[in-house]
């Protein structure tokens, strides 16, 4: 998370949504007084203490609500970007498993196992994207939803709206893998659909379809492994 008081706007990291770029890109323009929270290069915590508490970057918008006054970010440019579930549960599990030499030739074992598990569905790197976007009765309370599928073009409207000028992107710890759609069977797909479902319903995406993106740039290690 970064909240900016200086060109006011909150910026709520999703896992898997190519945030370390974003972040890389929207540093320079921080004040001396804005705020950021990441754990995964040099920790960083925001000077709250329910915030800092939660020990990672990835602070929920129900989260901030809860421990600052509505006065304080309501006013803000609250603004966050999603990612094909399908595409972002591929790199989830390879990112989880990039140490593990028992991964390879057996991904779609794993990841059959994996979005049956409870303990694989509670980490935030798997949590469901619009858990961090919305608050209890499940609204957007975003002002603007970028997308990782059009990354750059999404960033340049966010830099307009608030009033910096916009960079070219860069990658950060890219995953390495093909295509998300290469690893899917009819069974993975019924699970993912129905585990992400309102990530599909709710940021438009397609969950009767499997179909590859371009890719991105950004693919990033997430603040939290």
């Amino acid at each position: 998370m970064i909240i900016s008081h200086k060109h006011r706007f909150i910026f709520f990291a999703v896992p898997r949504t190519a945030t370390h770029a974003l972040r890389q890109a929207l540093r320079p323009c921080l004040g001396v007084g804005d705020w950021e929270q990441q754990a995964l290069f040099g920790k960083q915590s925001i000077p709250v203490p329910g915030i800092a508490a939660i020990g990672h970057g990835h602070v929920s918008f129900r989260q901030l609500r809860e421990n600052l006054p509505a006065q304080t970010w309501s006013s803000y440019f609250k603004f966050g970007f999603v990612r094909n579930p399908f595409d972002r549960f591929v790199s989830t599990c390879f990112f989880l498993n990039r140490r593990n030499p028992g991964f390879t030739g057996h991904e779609v074992g794993f990841m059959r196992q994996a979005i049956s598990k409870e303990r694989f569905r509670q980490r935030i790197l798997a949590m469901p994207q619009y858990r961090l976007l919305t608050d209890e009765r499940d609204t957007l309370m975003m002002d603007y939803v970028g997308r990782y599928e059009t990354l750059q073009q999404s960033f340049d409207e966010i830099c307009r709206r608030i009033g910096i000028v916009p960079s070219t992107l860069g990658r950060r710890n890219e995953s390495r893998h093909r295509s998300y759609a290469c690893y899917y069977d009819e069974s993975l797909q019924q699970a993912v659909a129905d585990w992400y479902r309102m990530d599909f319903e709710l940021f438009g995406y397609d969950a009767g379809k499997i179909a590859p993106e371009p890719a991105a740039s950004g693919e990033e290690t997430p603040d939290t492994p």
